[in-house]
């Protein structure tokens, strides 16, 4: 399946995006720079496939600049499709360790990476630190870009620019990118719900409809695997509050509906297809019994189409109106591999093969697999995603490559791996997931000088001395990245932490309350600033936050001492 599709698109439409696979022709869809190959990297490592993939990465390396493309792209698409694809492809190709070290590799996805994120980050200057949902890359921001952006698309960006961070010793990417998130969860309604569409300058949402489908999705996805690859508690943290709130006013045993983010009352009793990556989520977050209600609800949906429509009503159980197609989605496949992955029951391999063979039968066409127009009719339509080479093959192949005895580099190789939403391999390396600790090693190699001060401590601790068994939360050191909005400089959120203390809840800990400074909604009173609190039984020194209108911590909001990232050998 895989080959059919990728060598139709090499065959007929490279170096255009994307493959029109009835016509046997190409398209440019998102920017113009051979979208589909570089979203196919990663799974033709996984597959082995030694050849190609050199192949394909030295012809990236040597012909794709960005510098030459004035065009305006969505942030979301380009972060998750081009960014990731470089970012882990690079991984790959640099590390002996993968068994697919490109011999004349130096960099080069690296370098274009880098030169990707940094056209990409004028988005980000905003009053509020959301970016705007596109960017010009030779001229930033256009001056009539629109000021609404999706939660989806300010807050799943975390992943790939935090690794870019990581690999270039610049904090800025992975700064901006938790600011929006931190901005984002900041204005949640009391509920701890989040809306669909925000101003980015306001910061007022602009559609209050609150769900884990379309435009929300993947913003509770990459919480908690920032926290799986970075080890950010931060990210656990919102993340648990965030998972808490959408189990008691989404969940409808077993489906999910879009309530108010206010008032909880339902809008819009839906499946959306963009909803099944959740009970995958759920396996990553060690919450299985909901996951495999789900699960089988919304394959039961598969099973009587032959596909997920875009929409299912719950009211009537038919097709929504005007969301009848299926654009080859990957998220219930990915959910079918976790499950599986997590039980081993046999059903989810039943499921896989039905999958397949509506794929096989309904979807495949001449040069490729083409979307479905509409689930009831099978009717196909001239196009391919490049997500489909990216995601939703390489779901299938590590389903059943899984039941049969895993040879491949997810299951057997070196590093545990993250899954971005776009199906990139995000490996959890030292260098990735323990910074301060490669650092720390003798002989380890850094080379933007004392790592450990620049990138991870804050200027108010650079000063101290830590005993060798503490552990520092420090924020950034301040941005050269302008935004009014506070959280541009995390040290005003954050506190200096030495050690654990057992008695505190996660915001009192880091001295954060996660809500807007001027939310409307909020019932607590403000403080005004005091001496730091010293608990000396604990080791625990708080300073408080440099903001004098910042609330007092909730109480309420204690965390539960037993994470939910409850994975075994399911990390990512």
């Amino acid at each position: 399946m895989f080959y059919h599709a990728f060598n139709g698109y090499m065959d007929n439409a490279f170096p255009l995006d994307e493959l029109k696979p009835l016509s046997c022709s190409g398209e440019d869809t998102l920017g113009g720079y051979a979208l589909t190959l570089i979203d196919s990297l990663d799974t033709l490592a996984l597959l082995g496939d030694r050849e190609r993939f050199v192949a394909s990465v030295e012809w990236i390396g040597k012909n794709l600049r960005f510098d030459m493309i004035n065009k305006t792209v969505s942030l979301f698409e380009t972060t998750i499709r081009v960014l990731g694809g470089l970012l882990s492809a690079h991984q790959i190709a640099s590390d002996y360790a993968t068994g697919m070290r490109v011999p004349s590799y130096d960099n080069q996805l690296l370098n274009l990476a880098e030169d990707l994120a940094r056209r990409l980050l004028p988005a980000f200057d905003t009053p509020t630190g959301i970016p705007f949902g596109s960017v010009n890359l030779l001229h930033g921001v256009d001056k009539d870009e629109s000021k609404i952006t999706s939660t989806a698309g300010g807050g799943t960006l975390t992943l790939e620019f935090g690794v870019l961070s990581r690999l270039t010793n610049d904090p800025i990417f992975e700064q901006v990118t938790k600011n929006a998130v931190l901005a984002l969860w900041a204005r949640r309604s009391k509920l701890n719900l989040v809306g669909a569409h925000i101003n980015v300058f306001t910061g007022e949402w602009t559609q209050k409809d609150a769900g884990i489908g379309t435009s929300i999705d993947s913003f509770y996805e990459y919480l908690l695997k920032a926290y799986l690859l970075f080890g950010d508690e931060e990210y656990l943290y919102i993340f648990q509050e965030a998972y808490s709130a959408a189990m008691h006013y989404l969940y409808h045993d077993p489906w999910y509906v879009e309530v108010n983010m206010d008032s909880a009352a339902i809008v819009w009793p839906l499946f959306n297809s963009l909803q099944a990556f959740w009970p995958g989520l759920q396996v990553l977050a060690g919450d299985i019994n909901p996951a495999i209600r789900t699960h089988a609800a919304f394959l039961s949906v598969w099973r009587r189409y032959g596909f997920t429509p875009e929409g299912f009503n719950l009211a009537s159980l038919t097709v929504q109106h005007g969301q009848k197609s299926y654009p080859l989605r990957p998220e219930l496949i990915e959910s079918t591999y976790w499950l599986y992955k997590a039980t081993r029951d046999p059903r989810y391999l039943d499921a896989g093969r039905d999958m397949l063979a509506s794929l096989q039968y309904g979807a495949r066409c001449a040069c490729g697999y083409c979307h479905i127009s509409d689930v009831e009719h099978h009717k196909q339509e001239d196009h391919m995603e490049s997500f489909f080479l990216a995601e939703t093959v390489k779901y299938l192949w590590l389903l059943f490559d899984l039941a049969a005895g895993p040879d491949n580099i997810v299951e057997n190789g070196p590093y545990k791996y993250v899954f971005s939403t776009e199906g990139h391999l995000l490996p959890a390396t030292p260098q990735i997931s323990l910074v301060r600790e490669h650092c720390l090693y003798y002989g380890a190699y850094c080379r933007s000088g004392d790592l450990r001060q620049t990138y991870f401590v804050s200027e108010a601790d650079k000063d101290k001395h830590e005993s060798n068994d503490s552990r520092i939360y420090g924020s950034w050191t301040k941005a050269t990245y302008s935004s009014e909005y506070p959280t541009s400089e995390p040290s005003a959120f954050s506190g200096l932490i030495k050690g654990f203390c057992p008695g505190l809840n996660h915001g009192q800990t880091f001295g954060l309350l996660y809500m807007h400074p001027n939310d409307e909604h909020r019932d607590h009173e403000t403080v005004q600033p005091e001496e730091p609190t010293i608990v000396q039984s604990h080791s625990v020194m708080l300073l408080p936050a440099q903001n004098s209108d910042r609330s007092a911590p909730d109480s309420g909001n204690d965390v539960n001492d037993s994470q939910t990232s409850g994975e075994s050998d399911v990390t990512s």
